[in-house]
């Protein structure tokens, strides 16, 4: 892996674009109010880092350098962090500007396999052979690492009905492993809607899940309430639907953080909004579902 020279930037493309430098602060303002990254314009749908991996898929502002950097630098979960760094790794021999911030991003980084990565890439003149070990690890991390998460939640289940964990605590880690594990947005929808509807989970930890509602993605939240109204009559069901019904009502209300992914509704340029968890709920009951 030899070491090539850089290109030089022309006057008029230093490869950081406009959409780049909004996508990065857009992020930055994600992390800082704990709010799940969303594919742009798909408010609905949380980004992966399988998606942020793949190359062939446009992903807008947000597959620009500086938008990459923010998410290998500062993204909590190394899965994500690994991704971006993937990503960005061979936009560092575009110009002289973006082969330092992607030097910057491995001074910064908050995970060591990140930076140690970074220093490979640089170390390596941004070589396509360094860059594809650096996938590789990427694509390794996100399968290790939501292999061990899923065990996780497995054991945590086992705990809670084997009476060796109290509910709230249950509840508690089960948010907390689905969140930091980076788990799908459709595998997450299906785990929560069997818990809400299982026979063998006691109505008490159900209202716990409920009380977490607005921190689910709103896919999540959607699916809920559709598979909730759809699902057979019976006592335990039509609680919930009550308790939803409530939760969904007061959607709109001061505080209420029910309009996004656990944050304040936002509306960007170009961003497909979701529909209101309302007129969903309320179509689906004057629907008779």
């Amino acid at each position: 892996m030899a070491p090539q020279p850089l290109p030089l930037a022309d006057g008029h493309d230093l490869g950081i674009s406009r959409a780049g430098i909004e996508a990065a602060l857009l992020i930055k303002d994600a992390y800082k109010n704990r709010e799940p990254l969303c594919v742009p314009g798909r408010a609905d749908i949380i980004l992966m880092p399988e998606t942020l991996l793949n190359e062939d898929l446009d992903l807008r502002g947000f597959g620009d350098p500086l938008a990459l950097a923010v998410m290998a630098a500062r993204d909590p979960e190394a899965p994500m962090a690994m991704a971006a760094a993937a990503r960005l790794s061979p936009l560092g021999r575009k110009t002289k500007l973006v082969s330092g911030v992607v030097g910057l991003t491995g001074e910064t980084t908050r995970h060591p396999l990140v930076k140690n990565s970074i220093s490979l890439i640089t170390d390596h003149a941004f070589s396509p052979e360094a860059v594809s070990i650096v996938r590789r690890r990427a694509s390794k991390v996100i399968v290790h690492t939501r292999a061990q998460y899923t065990a996780a939640l497995r054991q945590n289940l086992r705990d809670l009905l084997e009476g060796a964990v109290t509910p709230r605590a249950f509840v508690k880690n089960f948010f907390q492993l689905t969140e930091a594990g980076n788990m799908r947005t459709d595998i997450r929808k299906k785990l929560i809607i069997s818990l809400l509807l299982s026979d063998n989970i006691r109505p008490g930890i159900k209202f716990m899940m409920l009380e977490n509602f607005e921190r689910m993605p709103k896919a999540v939240r959607l699916g809920i309430i559709a598979a909730v109204l759809k699902a057979p009559p019976s006592r335990h069901v039509d609680i919930i639907k009550e308790e939803l019904k409530w939760i969904v009502t007061h959607e709109g209300a001061p505080g209420s953080a029910l309009t996004s992914g656990g944050g304040p509704a936002v509306t960007h340029p170009g961003v497909e909004a979701a529909p209101k968890m309302t007129d969903v709920f309320h179509s689906g009951v004057l629907q008779g579902a």
